[in-house]
């Protein structure tokens, strides 16, 4: 199969998930948008992309909605 048929195209479609490095505070989490994801057409999966790669944290994945 190719990824053309099972993967929706990034380049033309906004993500369905938004990518986030998780960091430790003191009373909350800090939370750093660093990229985003788009679920396979068949729901079994994602293609992500990360504008950064954090060294520390962890990355959190969460639904992309309307608000900003």
């Amino acid at each position: 199969m190719s990824a053309n048929t099972e993967t929706t195209n990034p380049s033309g479609n906004a993500p369905t998930h938004i990518a986030y490095q998780v960091r430790d505070g003191k009373d909350k989490g800090f939370w750093t948008r660093i990229g985003a994801a788009w679920q396979h057409k068949d729901g079994k999966g994602f293609n992500i992309q990360l504008d950064v790669v954090p060294l520390d944290g962890r990355v959190q994945l969460r639904v992309a909605t309307e608000q900003k």
